[in-house]
């Protein structure tokens, strides 16, 4: 990894996904988590601070940049609850089968190259009725966001950790066989539109 990947990178992408309308999502999305629970792309550990100690056995985070895992010390120093680092990407999940309650997602499903096998992982680890609670930005419905999104992502790719402007979240979602039981759309205010269309819900894995 070079000194951009781990030593700035981290940094930049906490402030951008730490902005206040974005940490009012979190705040309403995080508290539903309940049982053991996976998040995906912990980062620096942003949402900890939102979860039920009472609802909330144990936190597995599944973050594979050290350069985001150093940054959330503080946050874990923190935390509500238990907290178990699994230093892997998200098309590796080294948990059982069945094996979590609740999978959580968060400004993460853009980053990651393979999102389709990190869904199917996702769906693999969770229990038979277990959810996905997600948070995520994507492609826009609006046509002329969405022109400008597909022209801009292959340079922001570069400097955004891989990030995709363009991924339609709800269709990546429905398409590896979890059932979405809400799903509300909105931009973000005071961010720009091709970087902040939201996907935000909950699916769950048929049982």
């Amino acid at each position: 990894m070079g000194i951009y990947s781990e030593r700035i990178l981290p940094h930049v992408i906490d402030h951008a996904c730490s902005i206040g309308s974005i940490m009012k999502l979190r705040q309403k999305l995080i508290p539903m988590a309940s049982g053991n629970v996976l998040e995906v792309g912990m980062g620096s550990g942003v949402n900890l601070q939102f979860y039920n100690p009472e609802a909330v056995g144990c936190v597995f985070g599944l973050e594979p940049s050290s350069g985001m895992r150093r940054k959330a010390q503080q946050n874990l120093s923190t935390s509500p609850v238990p907290v178990e680092w699994l230093d892997l990407p998200g098309e590796q999940i080294p948990l059982d089968d069945n094996s979590v309650d609740t999978v959580v997602l968060t400004f993460t499903l853009c980053t990651i190259p393979d999102w389709r096998k990190a869904l199917q992982q996702m769906s693999r680890v969770l229990k038979p009725g277990g959810r996905l609670l997600f948070c995520e930005h994507g492609q826009s419905p609006d046509q002329k966001v969405a022109i400008w999104q597909n022209r801009v992502t292959p340079a922001w790719k570069k400097i955004a950790g891989g990030c995709h402007l363009n991924r339609p979240i709800g269709t990546c979602i429905r398409g590896e066989g979890f059932e979405i039981e809400s799903l509300e759309n909105l931009y973000i205010r005071n961010a720009p539109r091709i970087a902040g269309y939201i996907y935000f819900g909950v699916a769950r894995k048929p049982e």
